[in-house]
Parts: C-alpha cells; sequence; structure tokens
C-alpha cells in the first residue's frame, strides 16, 4: 500500500482576504502543516494542487468578463493568476513538506487535481501510477468544488479515499454538506 495526502488549492486567493476566499482557508493551511509535522511518516508521497489561471484570456470561459457578473457556478472572480500572490500558497503550508506540485485549469476550467500537470508535464494520473499509490487522503479548499471533485475523481480512478474533515472549508454550510454526502456516497471515507 503506498499512501499519499492530497492538498487541494491551498492558497491566498481561497483564504481570507483573497478573491474567492473561504471562511477558515488560513487554518486549514496550518492545520495541514501541524498534520505534516505530526504524521509525516503516514505518507509516502505528498501532493500538492493549485490553479494557475492565464493572466491573458478567459480561461475558457472560467473568469467573468467585463460587465458580466460571476454566476459562481460555472462562472468566477479573476483568481490563482499564475505568478501572482492570489496564486502562491497560503504562508502557513510550509513548502518544504511536499513532495510534487500539480498547477491546473491553465487556460482553461479545472476543478480535480486530476485535471492538472507537473511543471514537467507529467499528468497527475500518471504520477500516481508511477508512484504506486494505492491510497490517498484529501484535505484542502474548498470542499465543495475542487475537494469534491478531486475526491470524487480519485474514487474513479479505483483509489480508497479519506477525506480529512478537519482539515477542509467550503464555500457554505449547505453545498459543503451536499459534498460531503456526495463524496461518502461515492466510497470515500469521511473522518
Amino acid at each position: 500500500m503506498t499512501r499519499a495526502l492530497l492538498i487541494i488549492d491551498v492558497q491566498n486567493d481561497f483564504c481570507e482576504g483573497g478573491s474567492l476566499a473561504v471562511e477558515g482557508g488560513a487554518s486549514v493551511a496550518a492545520g495541514i502543516t501541524e498534520l505534516l509535522i505530526e504524521a509525516k511518516n503516514e505518507y509516502d508521497v505528498v501532493i500538492a494542487s493549485r490553479d494557475w489561471h492565464d493572466a491573458t484570456n478567459d480561461n475558457g470561459g472560467h473568469f467573468a468578463q467585463g460587465t458580466a457578473a460571476p454566476d459562481f457556478v460555472n462562472t468566477w472572480p479573476v483568481h490563482c493568476v499564475a505568478e501572482t500572490f492570489g496564486a502562491e500558497y497560503h504562508s502557513a503550508l510550509q513548502l518544504g513538506l511536499i513532495d510534487f506540485h500539480i498547477e491546473k485549469g491553465q487556460g482553461k476550467p479545472a476543478y480535480s487535481i486530476f485535471e492538472g500537470t507537473t511543471r514537467e508535464g507529467e499528468e497527475f494520473s500518471d504520477l500516481l501510477d508511477r508512484l504506486g499509490v494505492t491510497h490517498v487522503d484529501v484535505v484542502g479548499l474548498a470542499t465543495d468544488y475542487c475537494v469534491l471533485a478531486s475526491a470524487l475523481d480519485s474514487r474513479k480512478k479505483g483509489l480508497s479515499v479519506r477525506v480529512l474533515s478537519n482539515l477542509i472549508a467550503g464555500v457554505s454550510p449547505e453545498t459543503s454538506n451536499n459534498a460531503l454526502s456526495r463524496m461518502a456516497n461515492s466510497g470515500c471515507e469521511i473522518v
């Protein structure tokens, strides 16, 4: 058994003060670092994802454009533009504890870590195969979007999935609770 910790999108724009902040994002970042310090030996590999959107276009309709207001379902305010402060990991997340970084959303909408690649261009699914990962724990932001998509795609790949509920935060209680139910119904263990 090879277990990976998947850290989903713990970025400045998704934490307090960011353009798409969720309440509790900074606490999640700090809690993940505590987990990695206290339980590093539980994980064979630690992989973090981040949105890494293009600055010069609407990223396949992902960013609301002009005077159109974002609908917060398919279109969003500009966020996590590559090489900006908003796209950086939150400062409470200790980067030296992370083995691999996945970037997603370059020019198109992307929610799941499975839609991303390493800087070298390796697909996330191929990275998991190369490392022999069979079990994943999922943490990060936001419960009701990217955590949900990443956990569901992990199950579709046939992985054993645990979602660490004390290390996630979502946009709203209602949509987060619905996301947790969807993850549990797909076979994820919520712990």
